[in-house]
């Protein structure tokens, strides 16, 4: 894979809530759970997996995930796609008992994003589309879209619902407010393509 490093730009400010307003973090893998992101746990441990669509989004997650401390490994899924996914580890048990209710996901009570969690979330399920840019969520995890789509909302990205049958479920952030998510995730990855991570929208 040709890696192409991002174009700086230096007139861009970070915002209270952007990837660069604090270190890397574990809470941030909340992020990848927002979207199609599992988490399991077995005893003590905890292993969260997310299956994505390109071999990019391979590269940008397990560099992600390193950056917080947690080895990560890919597999292919045999239909095309990739699953990556931690060991199971204890530092990711607090994360799991946050968001599993027995078996099923559910966001946390005091969920929230910011830019380090949304920036997970588009490496591993965003796509830029004419209409804005959709951030795909899991197909099971009905429960856990509510929660989330008012997330999105409180750090000003209002979304529109994506039904399954065109192309989601997923929620798309349209027009202007993409660049309210540009400015929220931060710089390109060197290996996201430029079609594929937020960018400014007239």
């Amino acid at each position: 894979m040709s890696l192409t490093p991002p174009t700086p730009n230096p007139a861009r400010q970070p915002s209270l809530f952007s990837t660069e307003a604090a270190d890397p973090a574990l809470a941030d893998l909340a992020g990848l759970l927002a979207g199609p992101g599992e988490v399991v746990r077995m005893g003590g441990t905890a292993r969260i997996s997310v299956v994505v669509d390109a071999a990019w989004r391979v590269h940008v997650l397990v560099a992600e995930l390193g950056a917080r401390g947690v080895p990560a490994s890919w597999e292919p899924t045999g239909d095309g796609r990739h699953r990556v996914r931690t060991a199971y580890s204890t530092t990711l048990a607090p994360l799991a008992r946050a968001w599993l209710r027995g078996a099923a996901k559910r966001p946390p009570a005091r969920f929230h994003l910011d830019g380090r969690r949304l920036r997970l979330w588009a490496a591993a399920a965003g796509t830029a589309e004419p209409a804005g840019f959709r951030l795909r969520l899991g197909p099971d995890d009905e429960p856990c879209w509510p929660p989330v789509r008012a997330a999105l909302a409180a750090v000003g990205l209002p979304a529109a619902f994506v039904e399954p049958g065109e192309g989601g479920p997923a929620y798309r952030i349209g027009g202007r407010r993409v660049n309210r998510l540009a400015e929220l995730v931060g710089e390109r990855p060197p290996a996201a393509p430029a079609t594929e991570w937020p960018g400014p929208h007239a």
